[in-house]
């Protein structure tokens, strides 16, 4: 899910971007608050093909046998960032070692290291899953980073985190196969057109 970034508002004072961040949270319910490298990203809430989208991913994902045991499969659980001192994200949807819950670190958000694959679906500003996020995701050393760029029709699939980025970054067009490395604990293939059709208006007859 894409975000507005939010600069800090008054630079010589201190005050803390987390008491910040929960305040508009209260202020806007439904609204989704991270914060990245020092900035807040504040989303509304999502529309109904951003979540149909989301349906549709967790299908294969539970069908392989992700959301058991070993592994979970979540929607909007909060990883603990290594950007800055308060510096969480949310995506969209994760796939997570089962014993998550012990690794609580603190403001509803948890150890990166339980985290297998982290899953934005775009919306209105795309720039912070495509840029922002990346770079986050990555120093934090997240195996697998899988973006569905609404507004282009393309799935991402980025693996091999290094500084900056990750190393391995491609990208797939309705009618391709999106076969996703074993280092999420089983065999998914994903069908790029059922996914990106999933994620737009559904048209009335």
């Amino acid at each position: 899910m894409s975000a507005a970034s939010v600069e800090q508002p008054y630079a010589d004072e201190p005050f803390s971007l987390t008491a910040i961040a929960d305040e508009i949270m209260e202020r806007h319910p439904g609204y989704r608050v991270e914060i990245i490298g020092g900035h807040l990203l504040v989303t509304p809430s999502p529309d109904a093909p951003h979540a149909r989208a989301l349906t549709q991913l967790m299908i294969p994902f539970i069908a392989a046998g992700l959301h058991g045991t070993e592994t979970e499969v979540l929607q909007n659980v909060g990883l603990w960032l290594p950007t800055g001192a308060e510096d969480y994200a949310i995506p969209d949807l994760v796939i997570v070692d089962a014993d998550i819950d012990d690794h609580f670190v603190e403001n509803n958000a948890y150890d990166p290291g339980c985290f297998r694959l982290v899953l934005e679906v775009t919306s209105g500003n795309r720039k912070d899953d495509l840029r922002t996020k990346v770079a986050a995701y990555a120093q934090a050393k997240v195996p697998v980073y899988v973006i569905v760029d609404r507004r282009h029709q393309r799935v991402h699939v980025l693996t091999e985190p290094v500084v900056g980025g990750y190393d391995n970054h491609q990208f797939y067009a309705p009618g391709q196969s999106v076969t996703l490395p074993d280092v999420i604990g089983a065999k998914v293939t994903l069908e790029a057109a059922e996914i990106l059709a999933a994620g737009r208006p559904k048209k009335s007859d």
